[in-house]
C-alpha cells in the first residue's frame, strides 16, 4: 500500500511492527550463536533451511487462485521466525527455571506452558493481518496459509537449536565432528522427514479458526472461531509433547507410537484432506457469484465457466495466449485472479460482512476497481478469436452476426463452452447488481451498429 494512503496510526503500526521484528531477530541470532558457536550454528541453519522451500511452497499451491500479497506472506514467516521464537524461549527457559526451583517436573514446561506460549505467539502474527488488513483474509484458506508460513518460520528457528546444538555441538564435544554429523542426520529424519509437519498443523487449527472469523458477520463467531482454534491448537500440540514424556516416564515406547499413528496422523490426512477441498472452494465460489455479473452483462456465462476450477484457467490462459500473445496470457492471469477477488467481495456482501456504512462504501468502491480492472484486462484479448462469431451478451441471450450478414439471437448453453467464445458486452445491459451502468464495448466493436430497436 503506498504511504500516502496509510495514516499516521497504520504507519506507526507498521514502523512498531518491524523494529520488533528486528530487534527478535537480533535476539535469536544472539542466543543461537552464543549456545551453539558459529560452527554448529552454520551446520543448524543449513540443515534447518532444506525443508523450508518444500513446506513454503505447500502452502503456496493451496491459494493459487488468489494468491495473496508476497509483503504479508513475508511478514507471518518472518514474525514466527523471530518474534515467536524468542517470547517462547524467554517464557520457556523462565518457566523451567521455576519449576527446577519449586521441585516440579521438568516435562511440565514442554507440556503445559510451551504449547501455550508457543501457539499464542505464532498466531499473533496473522492475528494482527486479521485486525489490521482484514480484506486481505477472505477465507479459512488464507488462514491456513497465513498461519502455516507462521509455523514454518518458527519450526525452521527450532530446527536450528536441535541440529545444530543436540545434533552437531553434543556429537563433536563427545565422539568428535562425524559423530556430531551422524546425529544431525539422524535428529534430520526423525524431526524433519517424519515429524515436520507437527508445528505447521497445530497451528492450521488457528488458521481454520481465523478464516471462520473472516467470513462471518456474526460478532459472537468472529471472537470464539479463533479462540477454539487456539485452543485446539495448544491442546494438540500439549498431546505431541505429553507422549515422549510418557515414554520417558514408563519405558512403554509404544505409547509414542500409537498415540502418532493412531492420533497425529489421521488429524494430519484429516487437515490435508480439508486444505484440498479447500483450494478449490474458491473456484467453485466463482460459480456460484459470478452470475450476478454475467445477468449485468459484464461477464459471459463462459467466462464464469472458465474460472471454475484450475484445469479450466489453464485452457483459458492457453486460449488467451494463442490468440493475444504473451499480453494475453498476462491479461488473462490478471483477470482471473481479479474476478476471483471480486467473487469473494461479493460473497462477503452476501454475508453482511461490512455493516458500517463506511465498510460498504469502500467495499462497494473496491467493487468497482475490481470491475474496471477486469474490463481493462478483457481488452487484450476479447475480439481476437478468429474463430469465434462476432456477437453481444445482453445479460439473458446471444446477439450473434454470421457471414451472410444475418443476426440473430441465441440462449446460452447449458454447459457454456470454455474458454471464451463470445466476450463483446452489449449496449445497454440490465443495470449492475451494486448499482453501477453498463461496462460498455471492450476490444473491437461489431461490424455495425445495431439497428434501432432490434433486440
Amino acid at each position: 500500500m503506498p504511504l500516502r494512503r496509510l495514516g499516521w496510526r497504520r504507519l506507526v503500526v507498521l514502523a512498531a511492527v518491524v523494529l520488533l521484528i528486528a530487534a527478535c531477530a537480533v535476539f535469536m541470532l544472539i542466543q543461537l550463536g552464543s549456545n551453539l558457536g558459529p560452527e554448529a550454528l552454520l551446520v543448524g541453519v543449513v540443515a534447518a533451511l532444506l525443508p523450508v522451500p518444500v513446506l513454503v511452497a505447500c502452502f503456496l499451491w493451496l491459494d493459487r487462485y488468489e494468491p495473496e500479497p508476497l509483503l504479508y506472506l513475508a511478514f507471518c514467516f518472518a514474525w514466527g521466525a523471530s518474534v515467536a521464537t524468542a517470547a517462547s524461549l524467554t517464557v520457556n527457559e523462565t518457566a523451567a527455571g521455576l519449576f527446577k526451583d519449586w521441585g516440579l517436573p521438568q516435562a511440565l514446561t514442554a507440556v503445559l506452558v510451551a504449547p501455550f506460549i508457543e501457539e499464542l505467539t505464532k498466531a499473533l502474527g496473522p492475528i494482527l493481518l486479521l485486525i489490521f488488513r482484514r480484506r486481505e483474509f477472505s477465507g479459512i484458506t488464507d488462514g491456513l496459509v497465513y498461519c502455516g508460513l507462521s509455523a514454518i518460520g518458527f519450526a525452521m528457528v527450532e530446527n536450528i537449536l536441535y541440529l545444530g546444538g543436540y545434533g552437531y555441538r553434543v556429537g563433536v564435544e563427545e565422539y568428535g565432528p562425524a559423530t556430531g554429523v551422524r546425529q544431525v542426520i539422524a535428529i534430520f529424519i526423525v524431526r524433519i522427514l517424519l515429524f515436520g509437519f507437527a508445528h505447521p498443523l497445530f497451528t492450521s487449527m488457528t488458521g481454520v479458526g481465523l478464516g471462520i472469523a473472516a467470513r462471518t458477520a456474526d460478532r459472537r463467531v468472529r471472537f470464539l472461531a479463533p479462540a477454539a482454534g487456539l485452543l485446539l491448537a495448544m491442546m494438540l500440540h500439549g498431546t505431541w509433547n505429553l507422549l515422549p514424556s510418557l515414554v520417558a516416564a514408563t519405558g512403554e515406547g509404544l505409547i509414542a507410537l500409537y498415540g502418532y499413528l493412531g492420533v497425529m496422523v489421521p488429524i494430519f490426512f484429516g487437515m490435508v484432506g480439508l486444505a484440498v477441498w479447500l483450494r478449490a472452494w474458491e473456484g467453485r465460489l466463482t460459480e456460484r457469484t459470478l452470475p450476478d455479473y454475467v445477468h449485468a452483462g459484464w461477464l459471459t456465462p463462459p467466462e464464469v465457466a472458465a474460472l471454475g476450477s484450475l484445469g479450466r484457467r489453464h485452457a483459458a490462459r492457453t486460449w488467451a495466449r494463442r490468440v493475444a500473445g504473451d499480453g494475453g496470457l498476462k491479461a488473462m492471469r490478471g483477470y482471473q485472479f481479479t474476478a476471483t477477488r471480486l467473487a469473494l467481495l461479493r460473497d462477503g456482501m452476501r454475508r453482511g460482512l461490512d455493516s458500517r456504512p463506511a465498510d460498504r462504501e469502500r467495499a462497494a468502491r473496491e467493487e468497482r476497481e475490481l470491475l474496471d480492472a477486469i474490463s481493462a484486462y478483457r481488452s487484450f484479448f476479447v475480439g481476437r478469436d478468429p474463430q469465434a462469431p462476432v456477437g453481444v451478451w445482453d445479460g439473458h441471450r446471444y446477439h450473434l452476426r454470421f457471414p451472410d450478414g444475418s443476426r440473430r439471437a441465441v440462449e446460452a448453453p447449458d454447459e457454456p463452452v470454455v474458454p471464451i467464445p463470445v466476450v463483446l458486452a452489449p449496449p445497454p445491459p440490465p443495470a449492475h447488481p451494486a448499482g453501477y451502468g453498463p461496462p460498455g464495448w471492450y476490444g473491437p466493436g461489431p461490424a455495425a451498429p445495431w439497428p434501432a430497436g432490434r433486440p
